[in-house]
Order: C-alpha cells, then structure tokens, then sequence
C-alpha cells in the first residue's frame, strides 16, 4: 500500500486534469467511479462487501480518500487488492489531480474497475470531476430522509444512490416515501438500491450492477 500525503488542499486546473486522466481510463477500458457520502454512511463497509463479489470476475483497485489516517485502507488491502491511499491533511475533498498522482501507484494495464472513495461529505467532493464514470453516493437510514433537499448538488450530480442500512428503517422515522419523492424531483434518472451492508441485503444486486457497467466499458 502507498500512503500520499497531499500538501496543497485545492489545486488548479481539476477539469483539465481530469479530462485528461479519463482519456487514460478510458483507452484501457477500466471502469470507474467516485463513491461518495457522509462519515458513518457505510462506503468502506459496503465497498468491501462489493470487492468479495467483483473480485471473482474482474481486476480492481481502490484510491482511498482520508483526511489524516490510513485505517480504512488497511481494510480494502486486507482483500488483496491495489489500495492507494490519499492523506488529505484537512481538505474536505479529493481533486483531480490526487487521483493522477495516485494512479502512478497503481498497474492501470491489469486493470478493470476503478473506486474512488471520497472524503465523507455531502458538501465539497460533488463539485470536483475526478475522471469518474459516474458518482455513486451512499446514504444511511440514519441520517434522516431530509438530506436530499439539504444538500442538492450532490443528489442531482449522483447517478446511483445506495440507501444503506435499509435492516433498521423500523427503529427509525425515517419517511422513505418523501425520500424518494425529494430525489426525483432533484433527480428523475437517478438508481437507487436500497441494500444493508450488516446482513448484506441488496449487496448482489448492487455487485451485479456494476459487473453489468464494467462489461458495458468493455464493449465501448
């Protein structure tokens, strides 16, 4: 596992970077995306569950966004996988140019999907293109259904939003006929799964999913 630590918290020039890191991914045909969502919404958890089923047919990696520690990547590389992690000392975020630098580390030649875990925020990481096929944002039960409306931009940048920890909506008043309601109208196109990552409810669907976009790259 490399460990980067970033020393500028914005940089310049992201859209140019990142234009030209996803012509990179895009002649090798890895399929990639930017996975998004709050501190304690289960991204690192869901991702490892994820990893058990793709790693079966497909070569991945993951570039791991963390403001200061390394504990989540020692999670991913335990399923022996490529982990790079980025150190973000402070910043709220990742940019385009933290992923090229990571993907140095990284053998894109044997390569097939591509995971980019954010920072958790519902903020900052929506605004930044990061050469991803698409955003894919996680959400907990219990973070209460009003998020949408709360933060839009990230809803309506999202192309899949994973409602996680669906097993205890029951302890919760959590309105999931508003929820679905907010989000469409923010959003008409968006994919929702609604999975739990504790009894892995949903996980198959999800992983079956994305073998469907990583063979869809393929074919382009």
């Amino acid at each position: 596992m490399k460990q980067i630590i970033i020393d500028k918290s914005i940089l310049k020039n992201n859209d140019k970077i990142a234009s030209k890191t996803r012509q990179l991914l895009n002649d090798k045909k890895i399929c990639t995306i930017n996975l998004l969502g709050s501190p304690g919404s289960g991204k690192t958890s869901l991702l490892e569950k994820i990893i058990v089923n793709i790693k079966k047919q497909y070569n991945m990696a993951v570039i791991e966004g963390d403001l200061y520690t390394v504990k989540d990547a020692k999670r991913i590389e335990n399923h022996n996988i490529d982990v790079v992690q980025l150190n973000t000392n402070g910043a709220c975020h990742l940019d385009a140019s933290m992923v090229e630098k990571a993907l140095t580390h990284v053998n894109i030649d044997n390569l097939d999907f591509l995971v980019i875990e954010n920072v958790g925020n519902l903020v900052c990481p929506a605004s930044y293109d990061l050469s991803e096929d698409m955003k894919v944002l996680v959400m907990s039960i219990t973070e209460g259904n009003d998020k949408p409306l709360k933060y839009p931009s990230m809803f309506q940048r999202s192309s899949v939003i994973i409602l996680n920890k669906i097993d205890i909506i029951d302890f919760t008043d959590f309105d999931k006929d508003e929820f679905y309601r907010d989000i469409y109208s923010l959003n008409k196109d968006i994919k929702v799964f609604e999975v739990s990552c504790r009894d892995s409810e949903g996980i198959d669907d999800l992983s079956d999913y994305f073998i469907e976009k990583i063979k869809e790259k393929k074919r382009d």
